[in-house]
């Protein structure tokens, strides 16, 4: 019983020890390699998971039914902890599942284009 929890803090650890977008971009990259061999994140599939809108979702057709066409402002703050906190909610909501750890670096790399 006690391992689910130590793996979760272990996790959520990782994700937090990460400082920069960047770093947890290869995070996830370095995850989705494990799976996907040669795995490479991939900005342009990342903005077509921001911008595409499916009608099968309840709640939120798309990323942008509640954020802006265009996330990319260079005030714009990306704090790790909060980035897989609200992937891990908003994912669901607009797939209607998890988002995988490529999905995930894809959308950080569109996310953090130009930086």
């Amino acid at each position: 019983m006690r391992h689910p929890i130590v793996l979760s803090l272990l996790f959520a650890c990782n994700a937090s020890a990460a400082e920069t977008p960047r770093q947890v971009l290869y995070m996830y990259a370095a995850e989705a390699a494990g799976s996907i061999p040669g795995f490479e994140p991939n900005a342009g599939l990342g903005e077509h998971l921001y911008t595409r809108r499916l009608a099968s979702a309840r709640r939120m057709a798309s990323c942008t039914s509640c954020h802006v066409d265009s996330p990319l402002q260079r005030k714009r703050q990306i704090d790790p902890a909060r980035f897989e906190q609200r992937l891990a909610r908003d994912c669901l909501a607009v797939i209607g599942r998890e988002c995988t750890a490529g999905e995930k670096a894809d959308l950080l790399a569109y996310l953090t284009a130009g930086y």
